[in-house]
């Protein structure tokens, strides 16, 4: 199970394949005077986590932090046992942890295939180019359109491949489904609960808690720059009072 504390952890917490593979404990962010992380603690293990909330709660800048794209003024962060705190991205990346963004961030100078290729690591790996072409066909269909000739759908998919041709052990996506349609999120959902069955870890980052409960059992909401608590996706799910009070509205579907 992923497990993430309520406010201040005061124990490390494991899933139940082991250690956590990511560990964020009591993590603080400030953009000048902005405190926007107020002591984040966070435990992501094998199996996917969704982190919900409202705009503005932090969402993003904790996952931009993780990734090193932020300094952090306090806290710590742990992937595989060792800290990863105060590391470039690049270090971060090579470590094994990949970011699928915010706003897909496709290159408009590279073809979709030359996307690809950019981060391949050979054919003695899980993720190649060759699968992620069988993965997402209309890829490899458009594989000679540059990267912003390419729909909101298929920038996503080409940000999703990005990501999974580094075969991480733990990928970090922030709202995935952001514009998409119903059926390219569906697709999205079968290819991500894919993931956890390869024992790849998720930390998945939504605004849709139909999303988010399709791919994941466990839910953390951020409230103000912390986890305020964490509930079975399914209990979530069919709370309304519950989504009302952390989420501001009832939002079951898609």
């Amino acid at each position: 199970m992923i497990l993430a504390a309520l406010e201040r952890p005061t124990a490390s917490k494991t899933d139940q394949a082991g250690a956590a593979v990511l560990e964020i404990r009591d993590l603080h962010v400030r953009f000048g005077q902005a405190h926007i992380l107020q002591g984040v603690s966070l435990s992501v293990g094998r199996d996917p986590i969704a982190l919900v909330g409202r705009n503005g709660m932090g969402k993003t800048t904790l996952c931009q932090t993780v990734m090193g794209l932020n300094a952090a003024a306090g806290g710590e962060i742990t992937f595989q046992g060792g800290s990863i705190k105060g590391r470039t991205p690049n270090r971060v990346a090579k470590s094994g942890i990949a970011l699928v963004p915010q706003g897909r961030r496709c290159f408009p100078s590279l073809t979709v295939h030359e996307h690809l290729r950019l981060v391949e690591q050979g054919r003695d790996v899980s993720w190649t180019v060759e699968r992620v072409y069988e993965t997402f066909p209309r890829l490899a269909e458009r594989k000679t359109n540059g990267g912003t000739q390419l729909s909101g759908g298929e920038q996503q998919m080409l940000a999703i491949a990005r990501a999974l041709l580094t075969n991480p052990k733990l990928v970090i996506m922030d709202e995935p489904s952001e514009g998409l349609a119903p059926v390219i999120v569906d697709h999205l959902c079968e290819v991500l609960r894919g993931l956890r069955a390869e024992g790849m870890g998720l930390l998945l980052v939504e605004q849709k808690l139909g999303v988010a409960t399709a791919v994941c059992e466990t839910v953390a909401i951020m409230v103000n720059g912390h986890v305020a608590t964490v509930m079975d996706a399914a209990t979530l799910l069919a709370d309304e009072a519950a989504q009302n009070r952390w989420l501001g509205v009832a939002q079951g579907g898609h």
